[in-house]
């Protein structure tokens, strides 16, 4: 049986608080070069928490779905489907912060 191989992903940035949308299909790899600043798109908008991630066994349907989450429409949906997550997200980021001072 094949497994699904290709990859949708989002990545929430808690230093400007918008998504990066992705397409790989090596998601591990991706994911080490997001953190470690080795891409240019997202190099300077880290750190980023992967809030979301789809697998898919057709490249054309992942990258249908990465394009459509680019969309206003789509990101109007991510932020519906993943609110209890994001809200979860800056609840930390505001205990970690009053830890702090």
């Amino acid at each position: 049986m094949k497994l699904p191989q290709f990859a949708v992903y989002v990545l929430y940035s808690l230093k400007d608080h918008q998504f990066y949308i992705g397409y790989t299909s090596n998601f591990t790899r991706r994911m080490e070069e997001h953190a470690e600043g080795r891409s240019k798109s997202t190099k300077c908008r880290r750190p980023f928490v992967c809030v979301f991630c789809e697998y898919y066994l057709s490249k054309s349907d992942a990258l249908r779905r990465e394009q459509y989450f680019k969309t206003t429409a789509g990101k109007r949906v991510l932020r519906l489907m993943l609110q209890e997550s994001l809200s979860l997200i800056e609840a930390c980021k505001l205990e970690k912060r009053s830890a702090n001072n």
